[in-house]
């Protein structure tokens, strides 16, 4: 049988190996996408990928599929909302971080553009990892989590930040004999 060799992570799940084969690692261009997933990656605090994974469509319902303009004008009565839906994780402090969150992206966008100002940390390519091992955090997620924090964004520490950027592809962080690693698929 010719299975694929993927990362390890994502062979423990069927979900799991979806977003691996179809999401994680691809560069995203869009800032709106890349700003989701951000938002995503900060729920994910504390938890397993896995549970936010499951729980993704909930959130973009919840969050009226992270439309920014709409969540920037969410308010207390959402805030209310959110708590109670039994489909996301219940943190008022995540919610909070998330609306403001909005309001950030907004304000980037038209100050350049949010994906710009992110792509720029890498000079706009993905970051690939000559080892193959997988990293909490690395100095360039120390510098970009301090440009997030700087702008007012929360949960956006360095660990958070690089799994963020590993799965908007700013980083290339697949085994070295996983079929999805820059250097396999070019040889392809």
């Amino acid at each position: 049988m010719n299975e694929k060799k993927r990362c390890k992570w994502a062979e423990s799940d069927p979900l799991l190996r979806e977003y691996h084969d179809k999401e994680w690692g691809r560069p995203v261009r869009d800032g709106r996408a890349m700003w989701e997933m951000l938002m995503l990656e900060g729920f994910q605090a504390g938890l397993s990928w896995l549970t936010i994974l499951r729980k993704r469509e909930a959130f973009r319902k919840a969050f009226r599929d992270f439309d920014p303009d709409k969540v920037a004008r969410f308010t207390e009565r959402d805030i209310e909302r959110l708590l109670k839906d039994e489909g996301i994780i219940r943190s008022r402090a995540k919610i909070e971080a998330t609306i403001a969150g909005a309001r950030i992206f907004l304000a980037m966008e038209k100050e350049g553009g949010f994906a710009k100002a992110m792509w720029a940390h890498v000079n706009g390519k993905p970051v690939v990892s000559t080892t193959g091992h997988l990293l909490a955090k690395t100095p360039l997620s120390e510098t970009i989590s301090a440009d997030l924090k700087k702008r007012g964004f929360k949960f956006v520490g360095p660990v958070i930040v690089y799994a963020w950027m590993q799965a908007v592809g700013m980083v290339d962080d697949h085994a070295l004999d996983c079929f999805r690693r820059r250097g396999v698929r070019s040889k392809r």
